[in-house]
């Protein structure tokens, strides 16, 4: 009886070292449409979401389409969670809004162009989206962006002057500030603009950026950014601005999103 019962607990020794739970499988990041109500309309937004976004201090990029635009076009085409795959990535969709420059009507998606317009109804959408990405993710507060193309640069504009304090930096696109530019307070900066750009003259963009320019205490002498188009002018309050200024017209050429990734990575909120 006795031989019986070594033989028996030799069998079951055998049989658990022989057992190996399976591995556990690591989440990975995902890409998923976030739904909210803000005022009373449900809005949403694509968002990318790195696997560590729960356990580690993570940097958001917010990115916002030009009138006309959608989200989805938007996350496609910049490619940024390929750039920057540790980042959360905000693509959010805009609502039929009057153009300042085309549509008039308001028959196509885009943003409030100024404080106060639509009762402030995009800046309350932004406010719903980073209080909740806050909430369920480890944001990293020094470490959040806003750029935008035309419309969505317009509203990147005013998201610095009406919230400025929240971003390290910010990079418009084909936009100017207009009536708002007074509110620009000292933040780093990377401005897009086409030198044919037929919709928002390079006029009025040149005019733009050279009060950026000021306002960020940037030096008159610029410096290669490594980039073909692209030039950086130093700031002695650490608030450096870059210019890409590229040969084309009202678009957004895609070797920018590089340089837009390499400027935010290389900024960080004091």
């Amino acid at each position: 009886m006795r031989n019986l019962l070594l033989v028996s607990f030799a069998f079951v020794a055998i049989v658990i070292s022989a057992y190996k739970p399976a591995p556990k499988l690591q989440a990975g990041p995902e890409t998923r449409t976030i739904y909210w109500t803000v005022d009373g309309t449900d809005r949403q937004a694509i968002v990318y979401i790195p696997a560590s976004a729960k356990t580690k201090a993570t940097p958001v990029v917010f990115m916002f389409h030009g009138h006309g635009g959608t989200a989805q076009n938007m996350f496609n085409t910049r490619g940024f969670e390929k750039l920057w795959p540790e980042a959360i990535i905000v693509c959010p969709q805009g609502l039929n809004t009057p153009g300042q420059l085309t549509d008039s009507a308001g028959n196509l998606p885009g943003w409030q162009s100024g404080p106060g317009d639509m009762a402030d109804r995009d800046i309350h959408f932004f406010d719903a989206m980073l209080k909740s990405l806050q909430q369920d993710y480890k944001v990293d507060d020094k470490r959040i962006y806003a750029t935008g193309h035309s419309n969505g640069g317009g509203f990147t504009y005013l998201l610095w002057a009406m919230r400025g304090d929240v971003f390290a930096a910010v990079a418009p696109s084909s936009a100017v500030a207009g009536r708002i530019v007074g509110q620009l307070k000292p933040k780093p900066a990377l401005h897009i603009m086409g030198e044919k750009d037929p919709l928002v003259r390079p006029e009025w963009q040149k005019a733009m950026y050279n009060k950026v320019l000021k306002i960020n205490s940037c030096s008159t002498e610029g410096q290669s950014y490594g980039a073909q188009y692209a030039t950086l002018y130093p700031s002695t309050t650490n608030t450096p601005t870059v210019l890409y200024i590229h040969p084309g017209g009202h678009v957004y050429p895609q070797e920018a999103n590089a340089v837009v990734v390499k400027f935010f990575k290389s900024m960080v909120k004091p």
